[in-house]
């Protein structure tokens, strides 16, 4: 990495051989982005470690790849993206995640420091899917409902009033508790962005108002659903369930 670049994101990827768009990441790579990408082959079954190697064959300082040698889940592959750059690269500042489908611009990377920059008490930058005048936010009806049901269900849990949780675009600062968040393998599969919180929320002391005061939603100036998306309405009703799961993990003793 070189020396500008203060911040990793990690780009999870399975089986997106067909569906990666390299134009758009190297149209990022050549513009001298504020952060490298390391990309996660979560043991794909496809040609996506062979198209990540080429993607960034000849971009160093902009992008690498690890591969895990079998399929882990987007929460064990970020998980992993993350510890490997706080071993790696022990200087970082910000480390983070991204969506491997861009629904959310890379662009919006450089949006997420400069908040950080304005906002030094800051700890977390979210993307946050809301659609305003001026914004382009295009995202199915129905996900766009259940998303609001889901996140309300997590604001009463949290009790904290955050407005999206499961956007795939945060970064977070890197302090002594990143390291401790991402340590141990999550325990729920759809909703590890919420799991996050929890245990963030447990080294605040279980003070909601003090996790709410780390955390920086950003309202995404451009967002769309890519078409390929491997998320299916079902699987709001595991995301339900995990809810209820981290609830008793994480929560149920502090109340």
């Amino acid at each position: 990495m070189g020396e500008m670049q203060r911040a990793l994101v990690v780009v999870p990827c399975y089986n997106e051989a067909k569906r990666l768009d390299a134009a758009r990441f190297r149209e990022w790579f050549v513009r001298e982005p504020p952060a490298h990408l390391l990309f996660v082959d979560d043991g794909s079954t496809d040609r996506t470690f062979a198209v990540l190697q080429d993607l960034c064959r000849g971009y160093d300082e902009q992008a690498s790849v690890l591969r895990l040698a079998r399929n882990a889940g987007k929460a064990e592959a970020v998980r992993a993206g993350v510890l490997h750059a706080l071993r790696v690269h022990p200087g970082l500042e910000f480390v983070g995640y991204w969506d491997a489908d861009l629904a959310t611009p890379l662009v919006s990377i450089e949006r997420f420091l400069e908040t950080f920059n304005g906002h030094p008490g800051v700890e977390m930058v979210f993307g946050s899917r809301v659609k305003l005048l001026g914004r382009s936010v295009e995202r199915h009806l129905y996900r766009h409902y259940l998303g609001r049901i889901f996140a309300t269900t997590v604001s009463v849990v949290l009790r904290m009033p955050i407005y999206d949780t499961q956007c795939g675009a945060k970064l977070f600062r890197v302090s002594e508790r990143t390291a401790k968040i991402f340590a141990a393998p999550f325990r729920t599969k759809w909703v590890f962005d919420v799991e996050i919180l929890a245990r963030y929320l447990g080294l605040y002391g279980g003070d909601p108002n003090q996790l709410a005061q780390a955390i920086y939603e950003y309202p995404l100036e451009s967002w769309r659903d890519i078409a390929g998306s491997k998320v299916r309405a079902s699987d709001f009703a595991v995301a339900f369930l995990d809810i209820l799961k981290i609830r008793r993990r994480y929560l149920k003793r502090r109340r």
